[in-house]
């Protein structure tokens, strides 16, 4: 076993062959969500990849169709319906279950769906500071708390404005053995969509679960040792890594296309992995002040041959696609199949966008 092997598992075993959408987010589990588009939503930006046919907003159009639910995993994204049921019910806390909650959830009993809008034209129960320091609509915090805590569901969006409908759980398991059972699939999942993990990356998967699972939080240190016996592991250059049980990584080739990938991907998601890969350190700019940023606003790593040799940013300014690209060696390689594969990329961004023809510089 050796970083190399593991590098081109990680890739080959993530891009797997595009596949339909529902099947897609089947096979990868959690689908993280971001509501930044530069150019798109991460969500969108990771299932092109995957997805044939992919085209932005994709997602969000299918979505009251598929059997999947928009949620809090390891962080906020869509999942299969059938791994969000081991979640819940995750338990309701004091603001939830108070009259005004009690109020809102007989409210969107009465109709199929509701949008916040309607909600706060109805109760009007003014603004609270947000966790961005902003000032939000008070009916879409208590919104968002009562979808958290199961309550309610997203129905599908207007706009990219959350719908949301009435829902209820199972009870919850009460024998400690089902518990159990339920937090070691979900570490399974986590695992396996961002596998092979690093021993540091797996106990910080494990312990973001607490936001999964917050009624079960105190049993997920003893999750995380069963998960350390359970899972396919081995010491590379002095780094425990894990994998999902019945998996070998296989050392295989790499194609020659050339992947522009969203910076919550799970092929980049693990910066501390990221950096053990390919010998740099990648970071998210978005929030960084902007004459601190040194790749860019929302650079998107680029893969090519298993390499991640540079980033490129990307905005549609007047309907047309606009790039920048850097590259760790500060210029292109010099090799003639990687121009062309450049070139198809971008043009599969483009179609991906439904935007006019794109102008780049290096």
């Amino acid at each position: 076993m050796s970083i190399p092997r593991l590098r081109a598992y990680a890739i080959n075993r993530s891009l797997f062959a595009p596949t339909t959408l529902a099947r897609a987010i089947r096979k990868l589990g959690f689908v993280q969500a971001d509501p930044i588009r530069a150019p798109a939503r991460a969500q969108d930006l990771i299932l092109r990849h995957r997805v044939r046919g992919y085209r932005a907003g994709d997602l969000e159009r299918r979505y009251p169709q598929l059997e999947i639910e928009e949620d809090f995993f390891v962080n906020h994204g869509f999942l299969p319906r059938s791994i969000q049921v081991l979640m819940h019910p995750r338990g309701a806390g004091a603001a939830v279950r108070g009259k005004r909650a009690q109020d809102l959830l007989a409210f969107v009993r009465e109709r199929l769906h509701v949008h916040p809008r309607e909600v706060d034209a109805h109760f009007a129960h003014g603004s609270v500071r947000n966790y961005w320091g902003g000032s939000s609509s008070a009916t879409t915090h208590l919104l968002t708390r009562m979808h958290y805590g199961g309550l309610l569901r997203v129905a599908g969006r207007d706009a990219g404005i959350r719908l949301y409908a009435a829902h209820t759980h199972e009870p919850s398991p009460t024998a400690r053995a089902e518990r159990q059972a339920r937090i070691d699939a979900l570490v399974d999942v986590a695992v396996a969509l961002y596998a092979p993990v690093p021993s540091a990356t797996m106990a910080w998967l494990v312990n973001r679960l607490r936001y999964a699972v917050p009624q079960w939080a105190g049993e997920l240190r003893q999750a995380s040792e069963r998960a350390k016996v359970r899972l396919a592991h081995e010491r590379v250059d002095g780094i425990d890594w894990y994998w999902p049980q019945g998996e070998e990584p296989r050392d295989v080739g790499i194609d020659d296309e050339v992947r522009f990938l969203a910076p919550f991907d799970p092929i980049v998601w693990d910066r501390r992995r990221f950096e053990l890969f390919w010998g740099w350190s990648y970071r998210f700019e978005a929030y960084t002040p902007a004459p601190r940023r040194k790749l860019g606003y929302y650079a998107m790593p680029l893969l090519w041959r298993g390499g991640m040799i540079g980033w490129g940013n990307f905005s549609v300014p007047k309907g047309r696609l606009e790039s920048s690209i850097g590259y760790v060696a500060g210029k292109p390689p010099r090799e003639r199949a990687f121009s062309p594969a450049l070139e198809q990329e971008i043009e599969r961004l483009r179609t991906f966008l439904a935007v006019a023809g794109e102008t780049h510089r290096n």
